[in-house]
């Protein structure tokens, strides 16, 4: 059995919120790491940040053992350094940029869509979804988001146009495909 069948995105939210100043019913979190935090913050590219124990913390968390997957949970972390706010699992992470009913307007418009769906290389993938996270105020799906970085395949980003426009329901499933 592979690592990635064994995933749980869970860890990734738990990581996430060992980093932060206060646990999620507001008490001080003695494992908080604001440092890690910033630094990671500031990293342009996944290489710098491959180097951060928090990185590593995350790459061991997911039971990764292949070292060629650490630029890809590099991405994870840097984008999720950004994130200030889980807003839990009662949304996906693209929704908090798309329109709510049809006479809103989006957040993230539909060209700026099309460079996030079309990011492929670790450093682009990391620049449009810090974008992403800025654009949606900070606040997300901790869960869905790093989920979807980890596994950004043709599946997520088919999944992600279909959850932009609201029709998820009727977006392709491939069964073959890791979350």
């Amino acid at each position: 059995m592979t690592t990635e069948k064994l995933f749980n995105p869970d860890l990734i939210q738990q990581w996430w919120q060992d980093l932060q100043k206060t646990k999620p019913d507001g008490k001080p979190n003695p494992t908080s790491n604001p440092g890690a935090l910033a630094r990671l913050r500031r990293y342009s590219t996944t290489l710098g940040a491959m180097t951060e124990p928090a990185t590593l913390d995350l790459f061991r968390r997911l039971g990764r053992t292949d070292p060629q997957g650490l630029p890809r949970v590099a991405v994870v972390a840097m984008v999720l350094a950004h994130v200030r706010e889980d807003t839990g699992p009662s949304r996906k992470a693209i929704q908090a940029v798309a329109k709510a009913t049809p006479e809103d307007t989006a957040k993230l418009s539909p060209l700026r869509l099309r460079r996030l769906l079309a990011s492929r290389e670790e450093d682009e993938l990391s620049r449009e979804m810090r974008r992403f996270v800025s654009l949606a105020d900070r606040k997300v799906n901790v869960r869905d988001l790093g989920s979807s970085l980890l596994y950004w395949n043709d599946s997520t980003r088919t999944q992600w146009a279909f959850d932009y426009h609201n029709a998820g329901f009727a977006a392709p499933t491939n069964k073959d495909v890791s979350p």
